[in-house]
């Protein structure tokens, strides 16, 4: 008998029989050992199946204690790995510290963000993995060991997938508190953003594009600037220009955008309040009422695959939401879509229409192929298995060393063996 459980998105029905929420460690051992098969399931943010674990158990950290530990001497953090980064955020600001980056959402969790390959912006920012200089996670026969930056198996764990076990708690690399200043511009056209697309993302510590590929404009472009100290939290804005690239500088204080994080438009803020796009309070996004796609590709091919899927936006628009593009500074990570290139994040924000969106995506994907996108493992795509080979090249690595760890496949699913599992049915 099935759970009666979704995602958060609600397109798909978990097909494991049993849910747990251990409150200790011991107790999360004692589980998996007791199990033939089963899966770490986070905050339910992804869109595919990649958590599941059909005729198995799912197994949620969301019981345990955050329990964050700083080292000042390290400069690292320890935070059990079902913490939602913006309770992990709060707490560092608190302290003192930063993480270098955050994703859009500061409501999913360290060990599950990590997993899939989840990242911010900015164009000498690694993905949120990057981050990670240690894990301890249970084994399949329920034995719990740390994998740290002295084992060379840490690359294929910080992107591991949930593959090779539940990952119980993680070590961050950290560093000083900083404050951000985001300014934002509405309505800048399209064409007058690529002519100067490297100029653009290079523009501040983190940048977003939110708009629409069938639209002329971009409807937002958003700059997020290190700022490392003001006397005044409160002060008034420094002066920016009024427009750029053709955009209009956006005064929030007139009109606050729905959903996002109070930007302060032009105002110094903590970081853990200036980085994630939304509250930790609120629905975040289009507040699971969607779906999700997301393809990296290299930095060099940006403005051509870009003018790919504008070509394509009268079949697009229709079901979207918005796309955000995006940038990421190339990593080591095994299985990160960064790997090795630097590269271009274009991500799509779809309205709920799951069986256009899996119909387009081959399509769009076939577009992009020239440029060898590479998916967000917690998002929707349609590659098979031969494609995902070429677009990881360390994917054969990858799928040894899980043995090692996992040698009955408990921890297996139809996503991660790179079968069925990359649709949004249920």
């Amino acid at each position: 008998m099935s759970l009666e459980l979704t995602n958060w998105a609600g397109n798909l029905a978990y097909s494991a029989d049993s849910v747990h929420h251990p409150t200790s460690v011991v107790e999360v051992q004692e589980l998996v050992a007791q199990r033939s098969r089963v899966r770490a399931l986070g905050t339910r943010h992804s869109f595919n199946t990649i958590a599941d674990s059909p005729g198995g158990a799912l197994i949620s950290l969301s019981e345990l204690a955050p329990e964050v530990t700083v080292d000042a001497d390290a400069m690292t953090v320890s935070v059990t790995g079902g913490t939602r980064y913006g309770v992990l955020a709060a707490e560092l600001q608190a302290q003192g510290y930063a993480l270098h980056n955050t994703g859009s959402l500061p409501h999913i969790s360290v060990a599950g963000a990590t997993a899939t390959g989840t990242h911010g912006s900015g164009d000498r920012n690694g993905i949120l993995s990057t981050a990670v200089s240690a894990v301890e996670l249970v084994k399949a026969d329920g034995t719990l060991v740390t994998v740290d930056r002295s084992n060379p198996d840490l690359k294929a764990l910080a992107v591991g997938l949930g593959a090779f076990g539940v990952i119980t708690r993680l070590v961050l690399d950290i560093q000083p508190t900083y404050l951000v200043r985001q300014d934002v511009y509405r309505n800048a056209p399209w064409d007058t953003v690529l002519e100067a697309f490297d100029e653009v993302m290079a523009s501040a510590y983190s940048v977003s594009l939110l708009g629409d590929f069938g639209s002329p404009v971009i409807s937002q472009l958003w700059q997020k600037a290190r700022v490392e100290s003001v006397t005044d939290g409160h002060q008034q804005p420094e002066p920016v220009p009024e427009t750029l690239h053709g955009g209009t500088w956006y005064d929030d204080a007139e009109e606050p955008p729905d959903h996002a994080l109070n930007v302060r438009a032009g105002i110094p803020g903590p970081w853990s309040e200036r980085l994630p796009h939304f509250r930790l309070d609120a629905p975040p996004s289009a507040g699971g009422d969607e779906l999700q796609t997301e393809y990296f590709v290299d930095r060099g091919h940006a403005v051509n695959a870009l003018r790919t899927l504008r070509s394509l936006g009268g079949r697009i628009s229709p079901h979207l939401h918005a796309t955000e593009i995006r940038t990421a500074a190339a990593d080591d990570l095994w299985l990160s879509p960064a790997y090795e290139r630097d590269s271009l994040c274009i991500g799509f924000t779809w309205r709920k229409h799951p069986t256009e969106v899996m119909a387009l995506l081959p399509d769009i994907e076939a577009e992009l192929a020239p440029y060898q996108p590479r998916p967000h493992w917690g998002k929707l795509f349609t590659f098979d298995n031969d494609d995902l080979a070429r677009r990881f090249p360390r994917l054969p690595d990858f799928l040894e060393l899980r043995t090692t760890y996992d040698p009955t496949g408990k921890f297996t699913n139809a996503f991660i063996d790179w079968g069925a599992g990359h649709s949004c049915s249920s």
